[in-house]
């Protein structure tokens, strides 16, 4: 098994979801001998995608890593779910990744997930390649395929191989680099010349192949450009530098299904595309950069992706960037500034894992049971911590309600360690809703994690609508006796108060004792703060907490015997209510600050759904960023209560090509039907005995 940094390639497959890159990998396994048949196709169990919810909803769902060996090359293939919903996992991948593969559908072309991952990549500042898959479907069109994605990601896309014909006409591919058609049989290469009707295409790719690589050299370009002819050797001593500084995009024609088109993507992997100690160092958080040496004694390890399995417990996927790890290894996390021990060190092919004695740097492996979340880096030191990466935005929220009372507990601590591991997700608890809240990327991440809640933990769960914090208060000054007195035969209970309320706006609650002449006692104003903001705790208008108002008790009067604090108290909750009622109380919605970035030809739809949710635009604007061009963002103002869901109300509104953030920030006023709506449902809540 290869081992040295020079001989281990991290290859992250990545691009729209269903377009077959797990296939790719599984054509792979299968191909290096590692499997002996091809993993889900035509009934055969996949190894890769094992999981019980991934095979019930058909597309990956979490990272799986394929060691193969080809041509004296480790490559750890690692199959990222690019799914919208958990297209999180692929950040992690494409950080742990030298170069990212992005499989396209020969039929569909690039989709906007492969294009959000490009830029990912971009950002990553690795390597990129492309693979258009599926070429013998009957409505595959490689020329209009190529053209789209060099359109949309540049003319450094060049072809390294080409199909010869597609659908049924599908034989095999072109390697352009070689000047040599090849297809399988029997899983073998077999060697043919080129085709007359493809030899013009062919020759056309090769100069347009010779002409970009001859940039990744000063004295080539020269040569070239002097008329000069590059020569087979030449040619290929060019192509190594000119993917790994991203002079090149290779493109890869092929069929998964038929791997075709795999062995020559696999050879071209093995002998141009990067290792680690290409890029010769690792960008650090604090701006300095980590030497990459396999010979350095003091090992560092970054975290790139955690997973709670049902059967191994918790496991941690680490990249070595520098050094040699073995088994019983002890390293700092710099997160948490505490030791940890690499207990056992695993090479995961899918589910199976195989113990290995050392991985040095550049190579992936397997731990169980640290403490290690996902981003984190481990040192001898603890003073190196690798830079992060961007995750998407998890802005879909749900509150989760167990479906059986006392089951709570056990419902946010599954919760939590889901969240420990993948940082996609949250959970909280809401104090002001009291609802136990998860932030994700969408809807099916939730789905699934509430299966899996049931199938490991034991418990059921559902989730139910967002309460929304809304916020009563009052518009003008009024005044109102409280008076309570009740007579029980033996002592009684008298407490009696005026109270003066009065808007306090941005000032919170205010409580002032303008009582004098000892008609009511110094010892009872506590109490009748007391009662006023336990009435406010509830509210009188619908039952929400009511904000920004100036309570004065000035007069009342008491009684030496029957008076006490809880008297007073309610009294003081009686005369609240009344002053209230008469003071024009209104009902508060809090307001959301959003910002969308969209495709310009999509903003019109942005802003007039926004409008339909009774926003309004504040401003509009070209999104900046070479990775925007051609995107508007807009910031709008929005009652929170209308964007709960607008994670998926923006990805149907801008076929998934959207992004945003939101902030809930201050209260308005809600409109008088929104009011009496909710005004009328307390009442009937209250009616029903419902809180």
């Amino acid at each position: 098994m290869a081992t040295s940094t020079g001989k281990v390639k991290n290859l992250a497959l990545v691009g729209q979801g269903g377009v077959g890159k797990t296939m790719l990998a599984e054509a792979m396994l299968h191909l290096t001998g590692k499997t002996t048949r091809l993993g889900g196709h035509a009934g055969t169990k996949p190894t890769l995608d094992y999981d019980d919810e991934e095979s019930e909803r058909g597309f990956s769902i979490s990272t799986t890593i394929a060691p193969v060996e080809w041509e004296g090359t480790r490559i750890n293939v690692l199959d990222a779910p690019c799914y919208p919903d958990f297209v999180g996992d692929a950040y992690g991948a494409l950080s742990a990744a030298e170069t990212a593969v992005f499989v396209i559908d020969a039929a569909a072309g690039p989709g906007t997930i492969t294009t959000r991952l490009w830029y990912a990549a971009e950002d990553l500042d690795i390597a990129r390649a492309l693979f258009i898959n599926r070429l013998d479907r009957p409505d595959a069109d490689w020329d209009t395929a190529l053209l789209t994605a060099q359109e949309r990601y540049g003319n450094r896309l060049v072809p390294v191989t080409m199909p010869m014909g597609s659908g049924d006409a599908f034989g095999g591919i072109i390697d352009v680099v070689h000047m040599q058609a090849r297809h399988l049989e029997n899983g073998k290469p077999v060697a043919q010349d080129i085709p007359a009707e493809f030899a013009d295409a062919t020759q056309q790719a090769r100069s347009q192949l010779v002409e970009l690589a001859v940039e990744a050299d000063d004295d080539l370009m020269m040569k070239y450009l002097d008329g000069g002819e590059i020569t087979q050797e030449e040619l290929e001593g060019l192509l190594g530098k000119a993917i790994a500084n991203r002079v090149i995009v290779p493109v890869f024609a092929g069929s998964c299904v038929r791997e075709e088109g795999v062995i020559s993507l696999m050879s071209d992997v093995a002998e141009w595309f990067p290792t680690m100690a290409d890029y010769g160092r690792v960008p650090l958080v604090n701006g300095e950069e980590l030497d990459i040496s396999p010979d350095d004694d003091r090992p560092v390890a970054f975290v790139f992706k955690t997973l709670q399995d049902p059967q191994n417990g918790k496991l941690s996927f680490i990249k070595v960037l520098a050094g040699t790890v073995t088994p019983g290894t002890e390293l700092v996390n710099a997160r948490t500034r505490k030791a940890e021990r690499l207990g056992h060190l695993y090479r995961m092919c899918g589910h199976d894992m195989e113990d290995v004695k050392s991985v040095a740097s550049g190579d992936l492996c397997v731990v169980p049971k640290l403490d290690a979340m996902t981003g984190d880096t481990l040192s001898v030191t603890g003073k190196v911590e690798a830079a992060e990466f961007r995750f998407p935005n998890s802005l879909y929220r749900a509150a989760i309600e167990p479906d059986k009372r006392g089951s709570e507990g056990k419902v946010y601590a599954f919760l939590e360690k889901a969240a420990d591991a993948d940082p996609t997700i949250s959970v909280s608890r809401d104090e002001d809703t009291g609802q136990t809240v998860i932030s994700a990327i969408g809807e099916a991440q939730v789905s699934v994690l509430l299966d899996r809640l049931e199938a490991r933990a034991g418990v059921s769960a559902h989730t139910v609508k967002l309460a929304i914090p809304y916020r009563e208060t009052i518009r003008r000054v009024a005044s109102a006796q409280g008076r309570h007195k009740k007579q029980t035969g033996g002592a009684g209970q008298y407490g009696d108060c005026w109270l003066r309320v009065e808007p306090n706006p941005g000032n919170g609650y205010e409580f002032v004792d303008e009582v004098v002449g000892g008609h009511v006692p110094k010892n009872f104003i506590p109490a009748i703060d007391k009662g006023v903001q336990e009435t406010m705790r509830e509210g009188v208008l619908a039952g929400y907490p009511m904000i920004d108002v100036k309570v004065a008790v000035y007069d009342g009067s008491y009684h030496p015997v029957d008076s006490n604090e809880m008297a007073f108290k309610t009294a003081a909750r009686i005369g609240f209510q009344k002053a209230v009622a008469q003071a024009e109380p209104v009902l508060l919605e809090p307001m959301a600050h959003l910002k969308v970035t969209v495709p310009d030809s999509y903003a019109g739809s942005i802003m007039g759904d926004v409008s339909a949710s009774r926003g309004r635009v504040e401003g509009m604007e070209a999104a900046s960023g070479a990775a925007e061009s051609g995107f508007t963002t807009i910031d709008a103002t929005v009652p929170y209560a209308e964007v709960t869901d607008y994670a998926t109300r923006l990805r149907s509104l801008s076929r998934g090509t959207g992004e945003f953030e939101l902030e809930v920030k201050g209260y308005e006023q809600v409109p008088h039907d929104v009011q009496q709506k909710l005004a009328e449902e307390y009442q009937e809540r209250r009616a029903s005995g419902q809180k």
